[in-house]
């Protein structure tokens, strides 16, 4: 699998997908190829504590990022709390307050679609544990653009609402274990 082909990555979670976010990027080395993208569910008015709580594991650098920040490779983008994260043709990152969707600011179909349009067959689109469906949607918009598709193995999901939502709307290319997730993103 060559590095090149694929541009970002795009992870969507909710409840029980912090541990695993924190694997994932303790696993990723500083020259990581590609930014990823991170839109996980968390309290809307809880400001602080959630990225520096990522960061203290992560070996690349994670941030929330403003309206119009540039994506760079090798960096994590979060959601920030009560916002919409769009990703833009080019390569940057629009924030909206939205009305939710899903019940959820941000929303993780939102973040998946705008990826999936910017990227198109050179997105990775992962949809981690969670407590509803959002992200089921937006992963179905990377499989229909040509991106590659993971879902988290819902028998390891701690909440498997969210991993389930997404492989009855579509034919994903893999469901792996955190393990396995962590093995695939390594080998870009």
């Amino acid at each position: 699998m060559s590095s090149m082909k694929y541009k970002a990555v795009v992870i969507g979670g909710s409840a029980g997908s912090f541990q695993i976010v924190t694997r994932i990027l303790n696993a990723l080395q500083p020259n990581f190829p590609v930014p990823i993208l991170l839109c996980l569910h968390r309290l809307k008015h809880v400001r602080s504590g959630f990225v520096e709580a990522l960061s203290v594991k992560s070996n690349i650098p994670v941030s929330e990022p403003y309206d119009k920040d540039m994506l760079k490779p090798g960096n994590a983008y979060l959601a920030p709390a009560n916002y919409h994260m769009f990703i833009e043709l080019a390569n940057r990152i629009a924030l909206s307050a939205d009305d939710p969707v899903n019940h959820s600011r941000p929303s993780i179909d939102l973040s998946f679609i705008t990826a999936a349009n910017a990227y198109r067959d050179k997105l990775i689109g992962i949809i981690l544990s969670g407590a509803n469906r959002d992200g089921a949607f937006g992963l179905k918009k990377v499989a229909d653009n040509g991106g590659l598709t993971i879902v988290q193995d819902p028998k390891e999901s701690d909440v498997k609402t969210m991993p389930e939502s997404a492989l009855q709307l579509t034919k994903v290319d893999y469901v792996y274990s955190t393990d396995q997730i962590i093995s695939f993103l390594l080998k870009l």
